[in-house]
């Protein structure tokens, strides 16, 4: 560069050199804004290309078959868990509906076949289906799991869904898209891509403003460490980590054509994440209250020995040990008499078997595994007996999305004592025309105080609370699963008919 200044003013030089140095630096960046702009453009062309591809397999596929497809997305739909049971009553309430559509669902259980899942279905949930489903079985699960994300689990989660949500669509194309387990980054790909009509049912949000509130606070959870907790900068780290994610969840469903959440709670974080008032709405999910309605309300005052039961599947959030150091602590107190707990849920993998072993050694530490009873993966018939047998319906998990177990053990005619937060407490164990339906505790003393509250209270009033429950969880029945989620599903399912 070259700068002939003569008799010019500073101003005047100064502005030439800028000039010069202007031209110098366009000619240095034009090859390389031309490069971006030709990556852009092939990057564009691929996706377009990708599109018409998938588009054009879904055409071949739905000429051949006469009929369009739905299909969930629901990677662990083997689990038995709560969010199981709403898939299988979705696509059973649908197949009803509507006899000339097909229904596929993409899952990561290798070990099994479509038909042993089916047969699971019927003996965990009593659910028998009007006609086949389809399996499409994906071999990279991996991608989701926790466990291989031992730090930013959560961006490393929502990666890998990409990554399974990929695998799944070449495997599968369909009309429309359901994702029914909460990896809400599959929602662009199906659509943008894919070509596709989605939808979502959301039992609890990826990340919230309570999680959010935890980190701030330096709370020690079980998805907050006692090392980030105890770090201000690590803590300050991972509310700006926890706030990109939030965007970035908002955008990817936002993407969603409709969206179905569980509860009152999970509505709140979703529409302020999701932003998509006009497309959202509350579906309880269906809990099997009339299988249960079969159990006698009778007055308990000749029980030798009170049960307390628990259900859900032994996983970290759902604290069983609150609930196992709470139960020492009422056997420590003496004045509730006779009493035993019985831990009944699902094992998703090992690394659940693992956490039962741990739970059991918390037992034998304690001085409480007498008195403790593990029923792992147990029948529906088995389920409902211990429930039958029950006094206390037992649940401790801190902001629980719903609660389909909590709604069991009020149908089956327990004294519910759950977490008094989330959906237990905006939806679940609420007065019934003015009554009394259960109790809400949040720690180890006040848990033990309930249970013993309970057991102290005359047989006719715990008869009263036990008759008012029953009577109050009418309105998350199967029927008015079907009758919600249908009229939700309606205009999406409308548009595959024409």
């Amino acid at each position: 560069m070259c700068c002939s200044f003569g008799k010019m003013s500073g101003h005047d030089q100064l502005v030439l050199c800028l000039c010069e140095l202007t031209r110098l630096l366009w000619k240095l960046l034009l090859p390389l804004v031309v490069l971006v702009l030709l990556l852009v453009a092939v990057a564009v062309l691929l996706v377009l290309a990708v599109r018409f591809w998938l588009q054009s397999n879904r055409s071949a596929r739905r000429a051949r078959d006469g009929r369009p497809t739905v299909a969930f997305f629901h990677p662990y739909c083997n689990a038995g868990g709560g969010g199981e049971r709403v898939l299988w009553c979705a696509i059973r309430a649908l197949q009803s509906r509507y006899v000339n559509i097909n229904f596929v669902v993409y899952t990561g259980d290798l070990g099994v076949t479509g038909q042993q899942i089916l047969d699971g279905a019927r003996r965990r949930f009593n659910i028998v289906f009007p006609r086949p489903v389809q399996f499409v079985f994906l071999r990279h699960r991996l991608l989701v799991e926790p466990s291989l994300f031992p730090h930013f689990t959560l961006l490393g989660q929502s990666v890998g869904s990409i990554f399974l949500g990929w695998e799944a669509l070449m495997e599968f194309v369909p009309d429309l898209y359901i994702d029914s387990m909460g990896f809400a980054f599959t929602l662009p790909l199906f659509r943008y891509l894919g070509g596709c009509s989605v939808g979502s049912y959301v039992h609890y949000p990826t990340i919230s403003t309570d999680m959010l509130s935890v980190v701030r606070e330096r709370n020690p959870r079980f998805n907050n460490a006692d090392y980030v907790s105890n770090s201000l900068f690590l803590s300050a780290f991972k509310v700006v980590y926890y706030c990109l994610l939030a965007l970035l969840y908002g955008m990817a469903g936002s993407c969603s054509d409709l969206v179905m959440v569980n509860s009152s709670w999970t509505l709140d974080h979703i529409l302020s994440l999701w932003r998509a008032p006009n497309r959202t709405s509350v579906v309880y999910p269906p809990c099997d209250v009339s299988a249960f309605l079969d159990i006698p309300l009778e007055e308990d005052g000749d029980k030798k020995c009170h049960s307390i039961v628990s259900i859900g599947q032994f996983r970290p959030e759902k604290d069983h040990r609150l609930q196992i150091r709470a139960f020492k602590k009422v056997l420590d107190r003496g004045r509730a008499g006779p009493l035993k707990l019985v831990l009944i849920g699902g094992c998703r993998n090992q690394e659940d078997e693992d956490r039962v072993l741990m739970l059991r050694g918390l037992c034998q530490e304690l001085g409480v595994a007498d008195r403790v009873e593990f029923k792992l993966n147990v029948p529906f018939e088995e389920l409902k007996r211990e429930l039958g047998d029950a006094t206390i319906g037992l649940h401790t998990m801190w902001n629980e999305h719903f609660g389909i177990g909590i709604v069991e053990c009020m149908a089956a005619g327990n004294i519910i004592l759950a977490h008094k937060s989330g959906g237990p407490k905006m939806d679940i164990v609420v007065p019934f025309e003015g009554a009394q339906t259960g109790f809400l505790a949040e720690d180890e003393d006040s848990y033990a105080e309930a249970v013993e509250r309970i057991l102290a209270l005359p047989p006719a009033a715990r008869l009263l609370i036990r008759s008012n429950a029953r009577q109050s969880v009418a309105r998350f029945s199967d029927q008015e699963f079907e009758a919600c989620f249908l009229a939700a599903m309606e205009p999406l399912m409308g548009t595959l008919e024409r």
